[in-house]
């Protein structure tokens, strides 16, 4: 896997700065956390790095991962896997279909079963696959969107707040989980937080965006 690195990112809109000017490498298996209040610019440089960023916004500087140049790519050929605060699960799909979303076309027949029971047992799913999402408590669908998005084969993860909704057992087991994934797959991560434990816990560069301005 290769560096993530933003270089001489900068973000308004409306005219008005939120970003002056960031600079940041996200090494493979490293997590990196942005930080700072509501309205500061955490979502919308992720949507950045991600290609989503709205209209509205103005931007510049550059999104590479390795020597590979992002920026000018649409969000679908970035291979970016992003997780948010909700788990976004298909409602009208069972646990193991929602998972098979995650996988490539091309992966069929007995690969495409043999990848989802996989990932069944790594999320501690086993058994669970024929399930509605709506059955399974908040701790085992944040488990099914997490491997959903690893089966996808993301070369980054980009990381919107999603242990903010969970209890605080809960978000504890969720971020070592989503960590170790991480540090297992070798994927660069960038998290947007308001939360310093979770800058704590991912051990990796912080970013405040208050103190950028």
């Amino acid at each position: 896997m290769a560096t993530l690195t933003l270089d001489g990112i900068r973000l308004s809109v409306g005219g008005a700065p939120l970003i002056p000017h960031l600079d940041l490498a996200i090494a493979p298996g490293t997590v990196a956390t942005v930080m700072g209040p509501s309205g500061s610019g955490k979502s919308s440089l992720l949507a950045l790095v991600a290609g989503l960023l709205p209209t509205a916004f103005t931007a510049g500087g550059h999104v590479r991962l390795g020597p590979e140049e992002l920026t000018p790519l649409p969000a679908h050929r970035r291979r970016l896997g992003l997780l948010y605060q909700d788990d976004l699960l298909f409602p009208h799909l069972s646990i193991a279909d929602n998972l098979a979303f995650g996988l490539e076309p091309a992966i069929r027949g007995a690969a495409r079963k043999r990848a989802v029971d996989e990932a069944l047992i790594a999320a501690e799913l086993e058994g669970l696959g024929g399930r509605d999402p709506a059955t399974l408590s908040g701790g085992q669908r944040a488990r099914a969107a997490l491997f959903r998005t690893l089966l996808a084969r993301p070369r980054a993860l980009l990381l919107d707040e999603p242990f903010s909704r969970l209890d605080q057992d809960l978000r504890i087991r969720m971020r070592r989980l989503v960590f170790d994934q991480a540090a297992a797959h070798d994927l660069p991560v960038l998290l947007v937080s308001h939360d310093p434990a979770d800058a704590e816990a991912a051990a990796g560069p912080v970013v405040d965006l208050q103190a950028l301005r």
